[in-house]
């Protein structure tokens, strides 16, 4: 069964965008939770430009799914992510001039340090995944890294602008679920999923264990309400994938 992680970051950046307390990224969390969220993913960025201190300590209090933080390989933060104690971590690249995370975590180039950030977290009950561009090096070395998850970055598929482009992406990231199953990695995915690709992905690859959308569900909820956005997002998924 395909789950479907929540990320609320754009929330957090509604508020930032006037220097205020609403909208509360805590309070969306749990309308996400109770339309049937399976997960509550945050990004806690090192210039706090959306998510920041307070957030992170209230929703480890609040969320009742599971909590999975993103975060770089930054000492303060993996310092922060070891106090919290979220349930998941997703080691992800960080660059102050990106608008989103553009790419995958190079773990070939930095193996030596997200190996040791990867023991640290998981040492402290927190379960590890990499979130990875679907090639064979990254996919080996995340294995070798002792991850317990990668979760395939899908930005080149969400991209594609014709059929014939989305399917060559669709078999890439099929041929890499594989890989990484095969390896013993549990795979997730995200990055540019909406409510159209969504479909295409679950259909394809069935056996992805979690799929983390943010963007594509905020944005729909600015028209019709968090619950009602999330709540389509979820039954999609169960009738494209679940159900297959």
């Amino acid at each position: 069964m395909i789950k479907l992680g929540v990320n609320i970051d754009h929330i957090a950046t509604l508020r930032q965008a006037r220097k205020t307390i609403e909208p509360d990224p805590v309070a969306a969390a749990v309308i996400a939770e109770l339309a049937g969220a399976d997960g509550i993913t945050v990004h806690l960025r090192e210039d706090r430009r959306h998510i920041n201190d307070r957030d992170i300590a209230l929703l480890r209090k609040v969320v009742r799914t599971r909590l999975n933080l993103e975060m770089s390989i930054a000492k303060e933060i993996v310092g922060i992510a070891m106090r919290v104690k979220p349930d998941q971590a997703t080691l992800v690249p960080e660059k102050r001039q990106e608008i989103t995370t553009e790419g995958g975590l190079n773990v070939a180039a930095g193996f030596k340090k997200i190996k040791e950030v990867t023991g640290k977290l998981q040492k402290n009950g927190i379960i590890v995944s990499l979130f990875v561009d679907p090639e064979e090096e990254q996919i080996r070395a995340a294995s070798k890294v002792k991850a317990e998850f990668i979760e395939l970055h899908t930005g080149m598929f969400a991209k594609a602008k014709n059929g014939i482009n989305a399917e060559k992406e669709l078999d890439i990231l099929e041929q890499s679920a594989k890989l990484a199953k095969s390896l013993g990695l549990r795979v997730n995915a995200g990055h540019g999923l909406d409510y159209w690709n969504t479909k295409q992905l679950v259909q394809k690859i069935p056996d992805l264990e979690e799929l983390n959308i943010g963007h594509a569900i905020i944005a729909r909820a600015v028209l019709v309400g968090l619950d009602k956005a999330v709540g389509e997002m979820k039954a999609l998924i169960d009738n494209y994938a679940n159900k297959v």
